[in-house]
């Protein structure tokens, strides 16, 4: 179901999604992990290649997930080489190709230690979903608005902290959510943006004039919108009004159904169009198990009915999504069309991590990140190009 050493095949008979819509009656050449060729038709290229009837189905673009905690039992935070396989070869098998290690609010020490040990997962081969870096969720954040975030680590930002982090493992974060109202945060998104990093707000109690002079600085993205966040008002937008009206942010949104509720996903699509919204899991090590009791972190979790929630408060934990089950339920629920839907969860946080000439989109060159999907919109066969 999984492939990752691909030489040359050729998947025909299919609906392939591209930046331009939809070719019917598709075909599509992988060669040494790459997009040789595309077209339609009822000439498929021959030859001495393997030939993969696709019976009608969908071809996506790999899903791309920048906001990621773990799952199949494992957290990046503790997770060893091991655990990174397993996170990573569930997440393949729901379509994810490309994920960003998502930490917690934690100590420096906890913090460091994760970046380090993905990047040194990052310098050797990795079989499944490609690790792109980390997303530092926190600790710089709001403790009126923490969430499943452990307060005993909130603290204001610290650039020491950044500058050390960037030395040692040079270009391995690529996100980091933090509070634009908390003390020197406006320099630090600075900084952020100097590094190459994307700021990134959530968790956060910010109105809506300092969301817009943070995004005057450098911030561009919105974590998990609508939760832990300023709600709007109409007299006072908040961080929720600024974030649906700056065209500068991309906006993260978990479509589980659970965490945002189907009214607000619209409104999130109509105010930002399909080209800002970017689909993330958030999910967390429960994802792929049984209901039980687990740990966010340092925090116990419960999962019942496949939703986790702080034991203690109730409050939602992560989530236990998926790519694929984000993206049907924006076409079945939200109403979104397929081609939207793949530039969500592909094509913008590809963009917004700027690797889009390498991926994100089923384009002749970019990397052969290719999914195949049947009439239901589930998962046959996971191509990961490398």
């Amino acid at each position: 179901m999984i492939h990752t050493s691909i030489q040359s095949l050729i998947l025909y008979n299919v609906r392939i999604v591209t930046p331009e819509g939809i070719l019917e009656n598709g075909w599509i050449k992988l060669t040494e992990g790459r997009i040789e060729a595309l077209g339609n038709g009822a000439s498929v290229p021959s030859g001495d290649l393997e030939t993969i009837d696709g019976d009608g189905g969908w071809v996506l673009p790999g899903f791309i997930d920048v906001h990621v905690h773990g799952g199949a039992g494992h957290d990046f935070m503790d997770a060893n080489d091991e655990g990174l396989v397993e996170i990573t070869k569930f997440h393949a098998s729901h379509g994810t190709t490309s994920i960003l290690a998502t930490s917690l609010t934690a100590s420096r020490d906890e913090l460091t230690d994760i970046i380090a040990r993905v990047s040194r997962f990052m310098a050797g081969p990795m079989p499944y979903a490609q690790v792109l870096g980390v997303h530092l969720e926190g600790p710089f954040v709001s403790e009126q608005w923490k969430g499943a975030q452990n307060p005993d680590y909130i603290l204001p930002p610290q650039p020491e902290w950044l500058e050390e982090w960037v030395r040692l493992y040079p270009g391995v974060i690529r996100i980091q959510t933090l509070a634009p109202e908390t003390e020197g945060a406006f320099d630090y998104i600075e900084r952020l943006s100097k590094h190459g990093i994307v700021p990134a707000c959530g968790h956060t109690d910010a109105t809506y004039d300092q969301i817009i002079a943070a995004a005057d600085r450098g911030l561009r993205h919105a974590v998990h919108t609508f939760n832990a966040m300023r709600p709007y008002h109409h007299r006072e937008p908040g961080t929720v009004g600024a974030v649906l009206t700056d065209d500068r942010i991309f906006t993260e949104v978990i479509a589980d159904g659970h965490h945002v509720h189907a009214a607000g996903i619209q409104l999130l699509c109509r105010a930002k169009g399909a080209e800002r919204v970017i689909l993330v899991t958030d999910a967390m090590a429960a994802a792929g198990m049984p209901d039980g009791d687990y740990q966010l972190g340092e925090l116990p979790v419960t999962m019942e009915c496949g939703i986790a929630r702080l034991t203690k408060s109730g409050n939602l934990a992560g989530s236990t999504l998926t790519m694929i089950a984000a993206l049907r339920h924006m076409v079945r629920e939200i109403g979104v069309s397929i081609v939207d839907a793949s530039r969500m969860a592909s094509g913008n946080p590809a963009r917004q991590l700027g690797i889009d000439h390498i991926t994100g989109t089923l384009e002749v060159g970019k990397r052969a990140d290719v999914l195949l999907l049947d009439d239901q919109l589930e998962i046959k066969q996971v191509w990961i190009g490398q």
